[in-house]
């Protein structure tokens, strides 16, 4: 692009911009020697007068995008605030691959963060400083010399018909509790989980997918689900299993989502307590609830599915996509295997 840079250090401060007006090396070299020399003298200011960029400036910007284009604004707004809380509202030449560095570190030390969630920030922090270039308030962005942490990749897990028997067994297990009023009843602490996770395993939908799904989304007389708010930004259309149907009836109420919290009567936003302590109960290990995503993709290619619907039913963005989140599992490997020794 023909644009020439100066950068050097002088009093232990870095300095890197554009050299105005500079066509050629010599060019640039005689700005960079001016501008050593206002440094020198005090008047940098006389060269560049505007108010510099900042941070916050930034952020403003970045986030006012994130609204209107991504669907992450919400975590978004969390590391701009923690950008700006970790390097205050600093002139955005001063954010440095040094500096970006000490983040990196001090991030995962003072917040005990995994990698992935670290590169998380990493990630927003560089969207952020490109849409800064984009808009000229940064001639280039410092990320370019950050490596992101290496990520432990979680393996696919998938549930096991032993497992989900346990599992939905401390889901329904009561307990005998006894009241102020010294009377005794039955609670089951766990049962509201029971519908999320069958529409999860009859579904392969997404938990957050489910958590905001609404009446409106579901058509009972085709017998179908219409995702609209979905991770791709794009619709799908899931066929409800009859044991599904049962669930949805079950569930039916006077609010606009399908399935409420029964201590707020509100969407759910999280059951990482519940949901833990109930697989601790069932002995089942090493499991997440999206690993029922999983589950539901591996059974459906198991018995025959074939691998294209299973993509469009799951939203995948191609099959390959598909074929990474499925899972066969060892006594499968070990059936298939049989079958050459009757040759």
């Amino acid at each position: 692009n023909n644009k020439w840079y100066y950068r050097f250090q002088l009093n232990g401060k870095e300095y890197y911009r554009a050299c105005k007006g500079a066509v050629d090396q010599k060019t640039a070299l005689q700005y960079e020697a001016i501008v050593k020399a206002e440094i020198m003298k005090g008047n940098l200011g006389i060269l560049d007068n505007k108010p510099k960029p900042t941070l916050k400036g930034a952020i403003k910007i970045y986030l006012e995008y994130s609204e209107v284009n991504k669907k992450s604004y919400k975590s978004d707004v969390l590391s701009t605030t923690i950008f700006l809380k970790y390097f205050g509202n600093i002139n955005l030449e001063d954010i440095t691959p040094a500096k970006i560095e000490d983040f990196k570190r001090d991030i995962k030390k003072e917040r005990n963060s995994k990698n992935a969630t670290v590169n998380r920030y990493l990630q927003a922090l560089s969207k952020m400083l490109n849409l800064a270039v984009a808009n000229e308030l940064l001639n280039k962005n410092p990320m370019w010399s950050v490596k992101k942490l290496k990520e432990n990749n979680y393996k696919t897990r998938v549930l096991l018909p032993e497992e989900e028997k346990r599992l939905f067994e401390e889901i329904e297990r009561g307990y005998e509790v006894v009241g102020r009023d010294k009377a005794k009843k039955i609670i089951y602490p766990y049962i509201h989980l029971k519908p999320l996770i069958i529409c999860a395993l009859q579904t392969g939908m997404r938990r957050n997918e489910i958590f905001k799904l609404k009446w409106a989304y579901i058509d009972f007389e085709y017998e179908f689900i219409e995702l609209l708010e979905t991770k791709s930004g794009k619709s799908r259309k899931i066929p409800i299993s009859s044991k599904l149907m049962k669930v949805l009836n079950e569930a039916k109420n006077n609010t606009e989502y399908v399935f409420l919290n029964p201590e707020t009567n509100m969407p759910y936003n999280d059951i990482k307590k519940a949901f833990h302590t109930v697989l601790k109960k069932a002995e089942i290990k090493d499991f997440r609830f999206h690993d029922f995503r999983h589950t539901a993709a591996t059974r459906m290619l198991e018995n025959g599915a074939d691998i294209r619907t299973v993509q469009e039913i799951l939203g995948h963005s191609s099959v390959s996509v598909t074929e990474r989140y499925t899972h066969t599992n060892a006594k499968s490997k070990r059936s298939a295997i049989e079958i050459l020794s009757s040759y």
